[in-house]
């Protein structure tokens, strides 16, 4: 398909040609927005420099014959080639923040922003946080907007992919965060040795394999690094609970997510006390779990890893 330039548009035009267009297609929203007006919206908005939309009259500005080509090529690649918005429009917001992406890291959308908001909040003294680890960090969103909740706190941003590395780091010198935050290639816990940390944040790949092969085609174009954890789904966060207390200080917590695994994984661990969170915003398959319950039953955990 070809989408032609008709006349010269405003942005609501384009953004409502945009719409129609998406809702004929039949794609599948989840990166970000949930339907065709915002996936639209954000495009547009992404491509005209127009985000975060401050000023509503905007919307009746004309755009630019260049810059509405680049929008129509946007429309036509996001229906033809099933690619997320974020990575055509490179950049995604988390926690009210803008963050580089491209393919080498997930797009970022995880209910961690609403935890990080709050300051983990009551289950975490923030005066006690100096020290955070975003472990499987991507785009390093996560540890990122953790660095603005907790402006005293040192960060380290850990990922297996040095290419996903390369993405955070960008967003480190983005945000002038780099005299705070350190981005570190680690295999899990692997390349962090002698660290300890008050609080570990992790976003693993928990995505099994029956699942992985039942996703829209839009996940395809994401790295498979990142949500593929295993048979199980829970390949990573085995050895997550197995080793995150030799890496947390006295008194430190662990927060992990596994979105739909929650309940295998409940059921793994039955007297396992995890403290699912409970999310205003939506989302789901969040625990925290404190170093002193991660060394009670570390011989249940160590059990289910051999």
């Amino acid at each position: 398909m070809t989408i032609k330039i008709q006349k010269i548009k405003t942005i609501n035009e384009l953004i409502t040609e945009g719409a129609n267009l998406f809702a004929d297609a039949g794609l599948y929203f989840g990166h970000g927005t949930d339907n065709t007006l915002d996936e639209a919206s954000y495009i547009v908005l992404g491509i005209t420099k127009n985000l975060p939309l401050d000023n509503e009259q905007i919307l009746s500005s004309e755009v630019s014959v260049d810059e509405q080509q680049k929008v129509l090529d946007a429309f036509e690649r996001r229906i033809v080639e099933r690619i997320p918005a974020a990575y055509l429009v490179g950049e995604a917001w988390f926690a009210g923040l803008p963050f580089f992406v491209d393919n080498n890291v997930l797009v970022p959308r995880s209910p961690f922003a609403e935890l990080i908001e709050d300051r983990f909040a009551p289950w975490v003294d923030s005066s006690k946080i100096n020290s955070i680890l975003d472990l499987c960090t991507g785009s390093g969103c996560i540890g990122i907007a953790s660095a603005f909740s907790f402006p005293e706190a040192k960060v380290d941003l850990a990922d297996i992919s040095a290419l996903a590395l390369n993405v955070a780091n960008k967003n480190i010198q983005r945000h002038k965060l780099a005299d705070r935050i350190e981005a570190i290639e680690s295999d899990l816990f692997e390349g962090l040795a002698n660290r300890q940390y008050d609080l570990i944040i992790s976003n693993p790949p928990y995505v099994g394999h029956e699942e992985l092969s039942n996703l829209p085609d839009e996940f395809y174009k994401e790295p498979q690094l990142g949500l593929d954890g295993g048979v199980s789904g829970l390949e990573l966060v085995h050895n997550i609970l197995v080793k995150a207390p030799e890496y947390l200080k006295e008194g430190g917590v662990l927060y992990v997510e596994v979105g739909n695994t929650d309940e295998a994984l409940q059921q793994c661990y039955p007297v396992v006390p995890f403290l699912w969170q409970e999310f205003e915003y939506g989302g789901h398959g969040v625990f925290m779990l404190t170093k002193e319950q991660l060394l009670k039953y570390h011989t249940l955990f160590q059990a289910k890893l051999a």
